[in-house]
């Protein structure tokens, strides 16, 4: 699913996303280089990829077959990305919860999450995109080899 406003803004300026990834495609590689864990949490620095997420705070995500429920939030200058590996869900009433939530709250604490952030990820890991490789950012060592 890709956000309406990535798509307005690369027909208005069509060079704009060409050499990044879209953040879409960094979310299934790694969840795909994971070898589909049954759960992961990470962040990517927002001007690394091209948003296509932009206002989607909660959806189903399919990668090779396999749903996962993705809670994704701006943080600047990270966007996070909370995947749990979970039957297919209608999380529209939950997405606009959490839309709404971070709009009455004017991302104050979104920002404090990101600033955190910033100062305590000590874990990164590059994948590999069809744009190149995008390096992620843990707040949490995962176990790279974890199959379920």
């Amino acid at each position: 699913m890709i956000c309406t406003i990535s798509r307005v803004i690369r027909k208005i300026i069509p060079r704009f996303g060409r050499r990044k990834p879209l953040a879409s495609e960094v979310l299934s590689c790694h969840l795909r280089q994971r070898q589909l864990p049954h759960w992961t949490s990470f962040c990517i620095y927002r001007q690394t990829v091209v948003n296509d997420h932009f206002g989607l705070s909660h959806f189903n995500w399919t990668v090779d077959g396999v749903n996962y429920h993705i809670l994704r939030t701006g943080c600047f200058p990270f966007v996070k990305y909370h995947c749990t590996k979970r039957p297919h869900q209608d999380l529209v009433f939950d997405d606009t919860f959490f839309t709404w939530l971070k709009f009455m709250n004017l991302g104050l604490p979104t920002l404090a999450y990101g600033v955190a952030s910033w100062m305590l990820i000590r874990i990164s890991e590059d994948i590999i995109t069809s744009k190149g490789v995008v390096r992620i950012y843990f707040l949490l060592k995962e176990d790279k080899g974890a199959v379920n």
